[in-house]
């Protein structure tokens, strides 16, 4: 069969109907080809059920991979769109799925997904749905570009399957009014000015990205404006502008960020401050975090309650008895008062033991701002948070002091390093790690402390799917998973499990991932040319040599090893990376963390 697959010819049109979608969001198409015979093809951003036309991009061993161009027919599940965006930006894909469905096929994803895995029977729980399922977001990076090639500037979200082409999104149906209002009013400020955007190629122009993020509990707003330093721009004008508008919410603060870095992300190498502060507050669970423009949280705050309730539910079911003060929601009950000190008295009337007999150490690992730490507190006798941004290492230490909370440590390290240096050791341990998952050394080392259970914490299923195998294999089990929906008319969701140290069946499970399901961001800048080459040739089907790679680590201040690919030759004529191998390669950069 996997022979067979092979003659869906690449760079041909095919038509045929989706059969199923696994996580992540990859849909299982059948189709006809030339000789007749019926081949299975697997197509991104599809919806069971529909009938789609794809191009075939990329074949590999075993299987054969498309791109959706169009939808022929709609799916049984699906009724018409509520956002005029739908199908032009890269997001929302389960927007016209009704959300019981949505919810539905989540929980079939990740429940068949960690089944092949799990020894034994998967004790799932389900999923629970996000408490709004519009107008969530928290925070949003738009970017300036143009609509098409030499067209307009335009302020918006990405094109589906673009690089370049930007969707004004004056209409996103996952925002609210006030962030409607500050898009439109920085997008004609800067048609009004005809400032120019950056170029993702030539990297010349001055606007780069708008970051907006707004409070859902206090209604504070924090407007970011992104340039490189190539102009010299006085915003007072546009202060002046979105100070005058009328909100629901408030706007709290206004900055200005300096980011002259080649790859497409909102980086900060200088920021000022225009008006107001440089933070917003948000409440979760009875405390208040402080948040800048570029700190960890999550996007969805009502559902971060929804998430962290469930997490704390099964740090306190692995063993360490009821929180007084907290409610069968997770939720800090103090007689209606919501001060987050009152969350830290709880702490007093609990009576939970570690390995020591006294309250537990509980490490939050990937802990971000320190949220989860800081959730945890009143059941410890100390909780240690690992994360490598110093920023939100700043953070988390100023908001638990803020809330109270003495018993809280943070430290500003990367976990495989830091679990070197810290000389008290766990009874507990949280992790909660990126996307990609924990890195395989990090991971040997958590196992090694021997603790009874752990709660992983997972927003990409398949990272954890390849976890779970290694901590099967030193002998934990999962004793409950359940998910969480985060991001609602999306194909992401959180995955919450519960692991215990014990027992468990010897049956082996082969496991196949592709190089998007790998643990990169652990490696902390640590992909090689060979790893390179290849997220490359499977992302665009370019192939590219280690001396474009060499060229484009050297323009972004990388190192490249000494005289790596230079020629002994004075007058050496060197072949310079052609635009689109560079944009790729900087993609792949970008990727892997290196930028």
């Amino acid at each position: 069969m996997c022979g067979m697959e092979y003659r869906l010819k690449k760079g041909s049109v095919y038509e045929g109907k989706v059969e199923k979608v696994d996580f992540p969001n990859k849909a299982t198409v059948w189709v006809t080809d030339e000789d007749g015979q019926k081949k299975k093809a697997i197509v991104k951003n599809a919806i069971p059920g529909q009938t789609v036309r794809f191009c075939v991009n990329k074949k590999r061993k075993g299987h054969c991979e498309g791109r959706l161009m169009e939808v022929v027919e709609k799916s049984p599940l699906e009724t018409n769109p509520a956002c005029p965006h739908f199908g032009k930006c890269g997001g929302c894909t389960y927007q016209t799925v009704a959300y019981e469905e949505q919810l539905k096929i989540k929980s079939a994803q990740v429940e068949k997904l960690l089944s092949e895995v799990v020894s034994g029977e998967l004790p799932f729980e389900g999923i629970i749905g996000s408490p709004v399922t519009e107008e969530y977001r928290n925070k949003m990076e738009f970017s300036f570009g143009d609509e098409y090639k030499d067209g307009p500037l335009a302020l918006g979200l990405h094109k589906r399957n673009s690089m370049y082409d930007i969707v004004p999104v004056t209409e996103c149906k996952i925002i609210d009014e006030d962030y409607r209002k500050i898009l439109t009013c920085v997008q004609d400020y800067a048609i009004e000015k005809e400032l120019p955007f950056q170029h993702k190629l030539s990297h010349e122009g001055y606007l780069r990205h708008l970051l907006v993020r707004k409070s859902v509990k206090t209604g504070q707003i924090l407007v970011d404006i992104v340039t490189t330093t190539q102009i010299e721009h006085d915003f007072t004008e546009l202060v002046n502008r979105l100070t005058s508008i009328e909100y629901k919410g408030t706007l709290t603060g206004v900055l200005h960020t300096f980011n002259d870095s080649l790859a497409d992300a909102v980086i900060n190498e200088k920021t000022e401050l225009l008006h107001g502060q440089d933070y917003i507050e948000e409440e979760l669970l009875g405390l208040r975090f402080k948040i800048t423009p570029f700190s960890f949280f999550q996007t969805n705050s009502l559902g971060a309650e929804v998430l962290y309730s469930k997490a704390r539910e099964y740090v306190l079911s692995g063993g360490f008895g009821d929180v007084a003060g907290v409610d069968d929601t997770g939720a800090a009950s103090a007689a209606g008062n919501s001060d987050a000190a009152m969350t830290a008295k709880a702490a007093g009337n609990v009576e939970v033991q570690g390995n020591a007999g006294s309250k537990p150490v509980i490490y939050d690992l990937y802990t971000g701002t320190g949220t989860i730490a800081q959730m945890l507190s009143p059941v410890a006798s100390k909780v240690i948070g690992v994360e490598i941004v110093a920023e939100a290492v700043e953070a988390a230490k100023k908001n638990a002091a803020q809330n109270g909370l003495t018993n809280c440590e943070f430290i500003a390290d990367d976990v495989l390093k830091a679990l070197d240096n810290i000389e008290i050791k766990p009874d507990f341990i949280v992790l909660d790690p990126p996307r990609d998952g924990i890195h395989p050394k990090a991971l040997e080392k958590i196992i090694d402390y021997g603790v009874d259970r752990m709660v992983y914490i997972s927003c990409k299923p398949t990272s954890l799917a390849r976890d779970l195998v290694t901590l099967q294999e030193r002998g934990y089990k999962v004793e409950k998973c359940c998910c969480v929906d985060m991001f609602p008319n999306t194909g992401h969701v959180e995955t919450v499990v519960l692991l215990s140290k014990g027992e468990i069946d010897s049956k082996k499970v082969r496991v196949e991932f592709s190089l998007e399901d790998m643990d990169m961001s652990g490696f902390q800048k640590g992909a090689t040319y060979e790893q390179i080459k290849a997220y490359v040739l499977e992302h665009t089907g370019l192939k590219v040599s280690s001396l474009y790679i060499s060229q484009i680590k050297r323009k972004c201040g990388l190192d490249v090893g000494q005289n790596y690919n230079l020629s002994k030759k004075e007058d050496a004529k060197v072949p310079q990376c052609p635009p689109e191998k560079e944009a790729a390669i900087m993609e792949a950069l970008k990727y892997f963390q290196m930028i």
